[in-house]
């Protein structure tokens, strides 16, 4: 790391609640001094490596504590779509899947491909998940179609060809549910699939749930894991049980409830939702075109609300975040992180560290002497892929 020079960061203006906390900025590393974006942020649940996917096709990790940067993982020929740490089988590979129509595993020690499964020439793959009964299967949302190879051998065991109309832009298998697999598409489509056996559209598609426009994230809370929170590119969210396929809370206007919550400029757009490990709390993180997020509680039950955030992350980013990963979603997380409340990382090519105790230095910006400043430009991609 460069030697670092200090830089005041603006005082939070008054909140609409007492509990809103300003978190403070402990460093910025720039990933690259070229024209690059930051797409996603991951770690490894001992909280000992992490890696960020880039808009050059390349993974870089770094120690999630320090900032030091450790290696660089090259070969993907288009957009990174989505990167995960695997399991602790193997502990030391790190997956990634493209545009290029690859799902790749890497060895975080060498930095080099250890594997690749191929779903065809010009067939972008946009999201992957492991799981199933026997914890064999590799899924994958492959345009509009799911794609399953068993990870073992790498021969592709099945193909739902009929589920989903558009792009799948995520898969998930269901943590404590591994035989359940969640797909959602640009079609506007939550499908619920049964893995166990012989996969196929007709006898394996448990329920479908219309949210009426095209999805961008889901993800899981509630104890046993049976909620799914929904966030739309047209940033709406929407909350529902999937075993059921009840819908809980609708927000529509999710991007006024939260701009009006607080007194910074408007919510422009939603990077992700936070849970609270397995319990019931939800939290929307919304952010401005000016780098800045707020962490909005989102009261679920009954009429429904987005209220005041209970953190805001500013003073590191100069454009639109794309990723944020909170040490409370990393399972061994809290014993490491030396008062690391999470990272950030977005289109101006900034990686930004917060942290989250009350030392005396968090209300200082530490920013590296080496960071170039880019001019404005005007941004040709669109912040969302595939729309």
């Amino acid at each position: 790391m460069e030697e670092a020079t200090e830089m005041e960061v603006e005082q939070q203006p008054q909140m609409n609640r007492n509990l809103s906390k300003r978190f403070g900025l402990k460093n910025t590393i720039q990933t690259n001094f070229v024209d690059d974006y930051v797409f996603q942020i991951v770690s490894k649940d001992d909280w000992s490596l992490m890696g960020v996917s880039l808009s050059t096709n390349a993974v870089k990790l770094y120690s999630p504590v320090t900032g030091q940067f450790c290696g660089e993982c090259k070969g993907h020929s288009n957009t990174i779509n989505s990167i995960s740490f695997a399991g602790p089988s193997t502990p030391h590979v790190l997956h990634s899947c493209s545009s290029d129509g690859t799902i790749r595993a890497w060895d975080t020690r060498t930095f080099q491909q250890v594997s690749c499964i191929n779903a065809g020439c010009a067939r972008e793959i946009f999201s992957f998940s492991f799981g199933g009964a026997a914890d064999n299967l590799l899924a994958a949302g492959c345009q509009s179609q799911i794609l399953f190879w068993d990870w073992r051998n790498k021969k592709q065991v099945a193909c739902l060809e009929e589920s989903h109309m558009e792009d799948v832009t995520q898969v998930h298998f269901v943590p404590d549910h591994q035989n359940k697999l969640i797909s959602a598409s640009v079609d506007g489509l939550i499908c619920v699939f049964d893995t166990a056996g012989e996969i196929d559209d007709d006898d394996h598609l448990d329920s479908v749930i219309n949210v009426g426009t095209s999805i961008g994230k889901v993800g899981f809370l509630g104890e046993s894991y049976q909620k799914l929170w929904c966030l739309t590119h047209i940033e709406t969210l929407s909350i529902w049980d999937w075993k059921d396929g009840n819908n809980e809370t609708n927000f529509q206007n999710a991007r006024s409830l939260a701009s009006d919550s607080w007194n910074l400029d408007q919510v422009d757009y939603f990077v992700d939702c936070h849970c609270s490990g397995e319990g019931e709390n939800l939290w929307v993180i919304g952010g401005t075109i000016a780098g800045t997020l707020g962490y909005f509680p989102v009261n679920y039950k009954g009429v429904g609300a987005i209220g005041s955030p209970d953190a805001v992350l500013g003073g590191g980013h100069t454009g639109v975040v794309r990723s944020v990963l909170s040490m409370s979603s990393v399972r061994s997380g809290p014993s490491h992180s030396q008062g690391i409340f999470g990272w950030t990382g977005g289109e101006d090519g900034r990686l930004c560290c917060w942290l989250s105790d009350d030392r005396s230095e968090i209300n200082k910006s530490w920013i590296s002497s080496a960071l170039v400043i880019k001019s404005p430009r005007i941004h040709n991609k669109s912040r969302h892929r595939p729309y």
